[in-house]
């Protein structure tokens, strides 16, 4: 369809507006976008009856057709003003245009508004909540890496809705907190994102987008201006017996330090539409809490390994301190090795696995091998998991790549099993169940 005569009503630089905005750009769409006074003025015309009458939560953006047309929510508004080609041509492909619209709403804004608000004064900094948000943006991160490994874009060769989307709700992350090392590992979607904003349909809406070079960290004053003064009556003004008086230094202190703990995120409404409630993602439980503390300390060993020689000094320590009963050993082997081609995208299974297990690190440990050579080729493993079960089954999180995988609990006081810790933690040795000579190994720690 053609659409024409059409009024976008936003505030300016609202990167859920620019998605509509640049799908117009794509499919031709004559758009007027109203994001300054005296067309729109946010927090008043958007609070207006006739406003409300035609967009009853009051949410930008909004569209509004001469032909009296509305509709809200910026996922809705850009599906209408995109053409065929952008939306997926057959029923598979608009479905996984589709899949990636959703994607970028649930994995990509929760963690990226927790992180990148408190950057921008628009939040309280919770550390704890940051950092969860820097582990959700790595996973995010590591997911399209390997998606976008063999391809230039997210769906077919061209640009799509998919595109759009992703680009937008990445947009804040790469120009705030994205500093050249914390997006170093993810080559495939450095160059996707770069490519898509160099895209001349995009340059029109975003401009020249200047990627982050030192990550932004939370700005106390900014907060504080941003956020409306609230009125307190001090103890003077409520005429208290020792109101004149000065309270020592340590008190004053004291109190300020609690007033601080106190102050929790702004409410709801004063935050962007309804971004507070997704910045404010559930806090996820540690899925080892039910277990018992253990006598092995996992980064001892660690440490031992990434340092000092592993046949004399890493496996005796490991099997001096193994506790038989806080860990299991388990033996991985790829199942589909048929498919295996090149080495190097092999290797990349194994890298992308490790990324997206991140959050296991802390409770295992493990050396996954690559055997053989290009179209004949086998991957196999190693794992030391905290607990007796398979560790994957603990967090749906971690359980993207496991069932490509067989898996088979060893017997730690077998000659089989210290022949395999032997072999694979050193990367040498017969392999006598493989019958392929070694390539390279990777290591989970």
């Amino acid at each position: 369809h053609t659409v024409t005569g059409i009024t976008l009503y936003t505030y300016a630089e609202n990167w859920r507006a620019y998605k509509a905005q640049i799908a117009a750009q794509y499919s031709g769409a004559r758009l007027k976008v109203a994001s300054s006074p005296p067309a729109f003025t946010f927090g008043q015309t958007n609070r207006s009856p006739a406003f409300l009458s035609n967009f009853p939560l009051g949410k930008v953006p909004a569209y509004q057709g001469d032909d009296g047309f509305c509709l809200f929510e910026s996922n809705a508004i850009a599906h209408y003003l995109s053409n065929d080609a952008l939306r997926g041509s057959t029923p598979q492909t608009s479905a996984q245009v589709l899949q990636w619209v959703s994607f970028a709403d649930s994995e990509v804004i929760p963690p990226a508004s927790a992180w990148v608000f408190p950057t921008l004064g628009i939040m309280q900094f919770n550390k704890q909540a940051t950092e969860q948000a820097k582990e959700e943006v790595k996973r995010v991160l590591a997911v399209l890496n390997q998606h976008l490994n063999t391809r230039t874009f997210l769906v077919e060769e061209r640009v799509s809705l998919a595109d759009i989307t992703v680009v937008c709700s990445l947009l804040w992350l790469y120009k705030q907190v994205l500093e050249p090392a914390f997006r170093q590992p993810y080559p495939n979607v450095n160059r996707w994102f770069v490519t898509c904003i160099n895209q001349p349909q995009f340059k029109a809406v975003l401009g020249e987008v200047k990627l982050c070079e030192k990550m932004a960290q939370f700005d106390a004053k900014k907060f504080a201006e941003i956020q409306p003064k609230k009125e307190t009556l001090s103890k003077k003004e409520k005429g208290g017996k020792d109101a004149g008086k000065q309270q020592p230094q340590q008190q004053q202190e004291k109190k300020e330090k609690k007033k601080e703990e106190k102050k929790a995120a702004p409410p709801a409404e004063e935050l962007d539409e309804c971004e507070a409630a997704l910045a404010s993602e559930p806090k996820t439980k540690d899925p080892f809490a039910h277990l018992p503390k253990s006598s092995f300390v996992m980064d001892e060993f660690k440490r031992k390994y990434s340092n000092e020689d592993t046949l004399t000094v890493a496996v005796p320590h490991f099997w001096e301190n193994f506790d038989r009963e806080g860990y299991s050993i388990w033996y991985g082997e790829y199942r589909f090795p048929e498919e295996l081609a090149m080495t190097f995208m092999s290797c990349n299974l194994i890298t992308g696995m490790f990324q997206r297990l991140d959050k296991l690190r802390k409770n295992a440990f493990a050396s996954v091998i690559l055997f053989g050579t290009n179209n004949n080729s086998s991957i196999s493993g190693i794992w030391v998991f905290r607990g007796q079960d398979l560790a994957f089954n603990l967090s749906e999180d971690w359980q993207i790549d496991y069932e490509s995988y067989s898996w088979r609990k060893l017997d730690v006081d077998s000659e089989e099993c210290k022949t395999m810790v032997k072999e694979y933690f050193a990367w040498e040795g017969e392999f006598k169940h493989v019958g392929k000579p070694f390539n390279q190994g990777k290591i989970f720690k």
